[in-house]
């Protein structure tokens, strides 16, 4: 039997795990290693500053088993927001029993009492098709988007 699962908007105390599988989901998906050092701080930022986005958690006996990080992005086009999901991790053991569909379908009705959320969007690695395969059967779908940036 599953146990069951709370999914709740992270607290500050939250940010040594969510930090700590940040780090396991970048080294998992691309062999990146982040750096702790810049990872906290930056995970720390995000509860500073609200304006920026918000963190879920799902949370199994008392224990965070998965986590994603939500940020905005105004549309012109569209006159609203879209809300990019980020930083999605669930932890090895909590896979494939429905967690992610759980923190998706949370933002999907935060984003409803918003108001003036006008879709979602996320990135995934070109390589993980497991992740892909369940944003799909989510109802989400592939854009005609690339992806570029600049580091500075």
């Amino acid at each position: 039997m599953t146990p069951e699962t709370l999914i709740r908007v992270a607290r500050p105390d939250d940010a040594d795990t969510i930090a700590a599988f940040n780090i396991a989901m970048a080294q998992e998906t691309e062999a990146k290693a982040l750096d702790p050092a810049i990872i906290l701080p930056g995970v720390r930022a995000l509860f500073e500053r609200p304006q920026l986005g918000f963190y879920l958690v799902a949370e199994r006996e008392g224990q965070v088993a998965g986590t994603l990080m939500v940020t905005t992005e105004w549309s012109d086009w569209r006159n609203g927001v879209f809300w990019w999901i980020q930083s999605v991790y669930v932890a090895p053991e909590h896979r494939r029993q429905g967690l992610y569909r759980a923190m998706y379908r949370a933002v999907q009705a935060r984003a409803a009492e918003a108001g003036d959320v006008c879709g979602f969007r996320l990135y995934v690695e070109k390589d993980n098709v497991a992740a892909q395969r369940t944003y799909r059967s989510l109802g989400m779908g592939e854009t005609d988007y690339k992806v570029y940036e600049q580091l500075t």
